[in-house]
């Protein structure tokens, strides 16, 4: 039998013993709930509802703690010369960036902003680079728009806050990537560090933040820099690990020493990845951006709070956009220069000595500091160019809360059908989350879903990973909060079979139509690039205050990676199978569902992965507009100044992230094999 064939028969046909082991699972199964039954009948109360008296009492040792702090932090050394101190910098830093920012004139940022976009896409070439040419016109454009919808002082300040954020994030991540690189104990005790950090949701961080650092921009910075961390040290580390061997046998061939192999050889090798690293912390640092303004950060994330609480789309739609394009123009920028990193490295031509790059980057940067100057001068003695001209203001607030009032009008029932927004958000209400919620809460006993999610685990990944997910799950009622645990868990696996049941099948349509695809792509981009407040305001407007709106924004915000990977999966299955059925005369569904899904469902399981900890991450964000359960509990906790509550709430949210990332996971490595 041919390699081809052998592969088809194995994706088609299942091994007796896998058939054995499903058998056995299902019988697991058929004794949970036997059991469910049973502890209905005989009404066991403590095993109905996971005993109170398990309570680990969390929240009033760290309730306490928060009194201290509160009672000693103009007093206590470790506030007066380490906590003060350090946010005085931090605030000195981002006020000096503000002012420069602020004092510049806007000609001036269009030229520097042209001077940085045209030099990342055009790095390599000579002569006049086209490409160049129009990405950085495309960036001044974005850089434009801003200044048209009146957000100039709100873009700047929000780009002061990155600038800081992200230069405080590599200055710490890089070395600290170094160091992992170098030394595998530190590796594996920092990695379930970054592990938390990417999975604990941003809002949490505020918390403890706000605590130590008070109500203010450097606190936002803290958090930011925090949730902004993880990539930095990440690919520096993969960086430095994938420099050729060879090359560093070379450097100490030559007798180097570790400080010149570093600087000369590992990390000029290693800059496309960490260049890669620096493109993916500014894209992190950006997503935070609204969730900060909520201690204080200020810039274009107030202006979406502050939409977002009196229900302004048209005003929030134009802070998110600007945000959006301050992303692109600095993911963008960022990808340019790592791949002209990688492409300098791979590439290299007599034209490109030292020595004439040198000469050259000196002209080109000259020139520019050149012109920045005279536009100050004009700024200065012949018209104010520090504020963006109120001539060219131009808003959408207007018709697009008009398109959005039409919306809710018309949209919510139309005519006497029973079809519009309010009947389906009923329809996942009473026919979804209702009876999802009463099962975990109330109908399945703790010990039962405890083994259940163990069975699970243990069929995806084998005893380890059901032994976490028992602990996991015993830990969220050890915390006191199991009913609201559950609650959440309900929303999101609601959200989650929301963005796959429309997820996947766009995803194989965009796979077999590359029109699809160039239709979807900039619908995607966006999806991925607005801030997640932002889809708040239009999905309240349709689907009112509750559970079903916090829904549906996850599904907009996790939905595009469900695609995308799906697309990914398809479209890398082996041409040898695809052939091979259609040799055997296969139809297109046969094919579809016989051999590409089969084969791409590492791809597909991995976008269910990367879905769920999408829709996790919107918890909080949900808990504002009626979510409840753990999003409230933590929305609470920061409001009312109780850092007990919105720890336990944090806390529970990483445990039920990690339970079902591994589950997820698991499932995706064993479709692998």
């Amino acid at each position: 039998m041919s390699t081809t064939a052998h592969s088809l028969s194995r994706v088609t046909s299942m091994p007796r013993g896998g058939a054995n082991r499903s058998q056995r699972y299902a019988l697991g199964l058929f004794g949970l709930a036997l059991c469910a039954i049973l502890i209905r009948l005989l009404n066991i109360d403590w095993l109905a509802h996971f005993p109170e008296s398990w309570n680990f009492g969390l929240r009033e040792p760290i309730d306490s703690f928060q009194s201290w702090v509160i009672g000693n932090r103009r007093y206590h050394p470790i506030f007066v010369y380490f906590f003060e101190p350090l946010k005085m910098f931090i605030e000195a830093q981002l006020r000096t960036l503000e002012t420069f920012l602020l004092a510049l004139p806007w000609p001036a940022h269009a030229v520097a902003l042209f001077a940085v976009a045209y030099k990342a896409f055009s790095a390599d070439e000579h002569g006049l680079s086209i490409r160049g040419l129009i990405s950085a016109l495309l960036a001044v454009l974005g850089l434009l728009v801003m200044g048209v919808f009146g957000l100039w002082a709100a873009s700047m300040e929000t780009i002061a806050l990155i600038g800081v954020s992200v230069l405080i994030a590599l200055l710490i991540g890089i070395p600290l990537g170094i160091l992992t690189a170098h030394h595998p104990r530190f590796d594996a005790l920092l990695r379930p560090i970054l592990d938390a950090m990417q999975t604990i949701p941003a809002f949490v961080y505020l918390i403890p933040v706000v605590l130590f650092f008070g109500l203010a921009r450097a606190p936002s910075v803290i958090a930011t820099v925090i949730y902004a961390l993880p990539p930095a040290v990440r690919l520096t580390s993969l960086g430095i690990r994938q420099v050729a061997g060879n090359a560093v046998e070379a450097a100490d061939a030559f007798g180097s020493t570790g400080w010149q192999k570093l600087i000369k050889v590992e990390l000029p090798l290693a800059m496309p990845s960490i260049l890669l690293g620096v493109n993916q912390t500014i894209m992190m640092a950006l997503g935070i951006v609204v969730i900060a303004a909520l201690i204080g950060a200020g810039g274009l994330g107030l202006e979406v709070l502050n939409a977002l609480r009196s229900l302004r789309v048209g005003q929030a739609l134009e802070a998110g956009l600007a945000i959006v394009l301050i992303a692109v123009i600095f993911d963008r920028i960022s990808y340019g220069f790592s791949q002209e990193s990688r492409s300098a490295l791979q590439h290299s031509t007599p034209q490109s000595t030292p020595g004439g790059r040198r000469q050259a980057n000196l002209i080109y940067w000259g020139t520019t500091i050149l012109i920045i100057l005279v536009i100050i001068g004009l700024g200065r003695t012949v018209i104010d160019l520090r504020t963006f001209p109120t001539a060219l203001h131009y808003s959408i607030r207007e018709p697009v809360d008009a398109l959005v009032a039409w919306m809710r009008d018309n949209l919510y029932q139309i005519g006497d059908l029973p079809i519009g927004t309010g009947p389906f958000s009923d329809f996942i209400t009473i026919y979804l989350l209702n009876p999802l919620r009463s099962l975990l809460q109330n109908w399945l006993p703790w010990p039962v879903m405890i083994l259940l999610m163990a069975l699970i685990g243990h069929h995806a990944g084998g005893w380890r990973l059901a032994t976490v997910t028992t602990l996991g799950l015993f830990a969220l009622g050890w915390l006191g909060l199991w009913a609201a645990s559950m609650d959440t868990l309900s929303q999101v696996l609601v959200a989650v079979l929301l963005a796959v049941l429309i997820g996947a099948p766009l995803g194989i349509w965009a796979a077999r139509s590359s029109l699809v695809e160039a239709i979807l792509r900039p619908v995607l981009d966006f999806l991925q690039t607005i801030p997640p407040f932002v889809y708040l305001v239009p999905v309240i407007m349709l689907f009112n205050v509750g559970r079903v709106p916090g829904i549906m924004a996850s599904v907009l915000y996790a939905i595009p990676v469900m695609i995308r990977l799906t697309t990914l999966g398809i479209r890398q299955v082996a041409p040898a199978a695809v052939e091979a059925a259609d040799a055997f005369g296969s139809t297109a569904r046969q094919k579809l569902f016989k051999v590409e899904l089969p084969l791409a469902l590492p791809s597909i399981m991995l976008g269910v992965n990367q879905t769920v900890m999408m829709v996790l991450a919107m918890v909080i964000i949900a808990g504002l507009v009626g979510g409840g359960a753990l999003g409230i509990e933590a929305v609470n906790g920061l409001a009312k100044s109780e850092l007990g509550r919105g720890i336990e709430a944090g806390l529970a949210i990483l445990l039920l992230a990690l339970v079902l990332d591994r589950i997820t996971q698991a499932w995706a490595g064993s479709k692998k094999q």
